[in-house]
């Protein structure tokens, strides 16, 4: 039972950590977020089949780009503009820094500069095309896919990578925490799923996530020796948009 009882409180701190979605979750223990991050492709899963099911109420009533655009307001709401805000800081830090240092500074900047408004725009406009240009037939399916392997990429960026900051930051809490089982069990969940969904198609997602998470992490790890938390947020909003063009591509 006390097994049972704690795997509920990590699913719920997974929850907790990236979307607004109430829990009933009060575990907050240091390294309860390294703990949870097994089930991060878990919840990536459970915001898809959201997105999927607000497509499918709507697909009778609306226009495809009228449904993208609903579509996307949705995904931003649920998870609270989480991985909006890491791409923008992220795009701030590496655009404007030159040296570690800079870029960590500007990483904590709370203000948007011109390189993160520009990175948002881009991203919201490139997940809206992308999204209003899947086939209805395969809608879901990419949909879910992609919100798996996009949670899914922090994993491997967390089992490599060293925190940048150290102990300071978002993060710290799981950067070189995450453990091999979690990545594991994490990595095994998202490729049955994605298998599941695509079949056969199911080859270049998983191969244009693992090039974008593989690519971003060579970039952290030469730039600023680790990651940081809006690392693991714009990692995670290029393989969303990775797993949509290949969708749209194969279409």
């Amino acid at each position: 039972m006390q097994k049972v009882h704690r795997l509920s409180d990590e699913v719920g701190v997974a929850f907790q950590f990236l979307t607004r979605i109430p829990t009933l979750s009060k575990t907050f223990e240091a390294d309860s977020l390294s703990r949870a991050a097994k089930f991060f492709p878990l919840v990536g899963l459970a915001v898809g089949c959201g997105a999927v099911l607000l497509q499918k109420l709507l697909v009778s009533h609306l226009s495809r780009a009228v449904i993208a655009l609903i579509v996307l307001a949705y995904l931003v709401v649920i998870t609270g503009c989480l991985h909006e805000d890491g791409l923008t800081d992220t795009a701030d830090g590496f655009g404007g820094g030159w040296s570690k240092d800079q870029i960590l500074t500007i990483l904590k900047d709370s203000r948007i500069g011109s390189y993160g408004a520009a990175a948002l725009v881009l991203s919201l406009l490139t997940r809206y095309v992308l999204l209003a240009s899947l086939p209805a037939e395969r809608f879901a399916m990419y949909v879910i896919s992609a919100h798996v392997l996009c949670r899914w990429s922090s994993l491997p960026l967390s089992y490599f990578l060293p925190s940048a900051r150290e102990q300071e930051g978002q993060g710290a809490r799981i950067a070189k925490l995450t453990s091999l089982s979690t990545l594991l069990f994490g990595s095994l969940f998202s490729v049955v799923v994605v298998i599941f969904a695509l079949r056969w198609s199911a080859v270049a997602p998983l191969l244009a996530t693992l090039l974008v998470v593989t690519l971003s992490g060579l970039f952290y790890w030469r730039k600023i020796g680790g990651v940081t938390g809006d690392c693991f947020g714009a990692t995670n909003q290029l393989a969303e948009i990775a797993v949509y063009f290949c969708g749209v591509w194969i279409a």
